[in-house]
């Protein structure tokens, strides 16, 4: 079963997800949420910082710090994310331009 947007609007382009690379996909959802590379920046920064302090963590378990690291690495990607939907929001709706 092919999975195809179909749109009467001639300027969007119909996509056959099926032969979807996944290089593909990550241009394709780059272009339409430019906060989605953002996002998985942020979650790699956290965990590379997480990574890199793992040594100093002091006498705290393991277990506990690295529960602690994926919600810090998720809270920054919640973040993100919520600033991008933040941004297409108000270039959508409070500076929409009247035509």
């Amino acid at each position: 079963m092919s999975l195809s947007a179909m749109s009467s609007d001639p300027t969007k382009q119909v996509f056959n997800y099926q032969e979807e690379s996944q290089s593909d996909r990550l241009a394709r959802k780059s272009k339409e949420t430019p906060f989605f590379p953002i996002a998985i920046g942020m979650t790699t920064c956290a965990v590379g910082y997480g990574i890199y302090a793992f040594k100093n963590r002091g006498k705290m378990s393991t277990s506990v710090y690295l529960m602690h690291l994926r919600v810090g690495a998720q809270g920054a990607a919640v973040a993100s994310l919520t600033m991008g939907l933040l941004y297409t929001m108000i270039n959508e709706h409070i500076l929409k331009k009247k035509n």
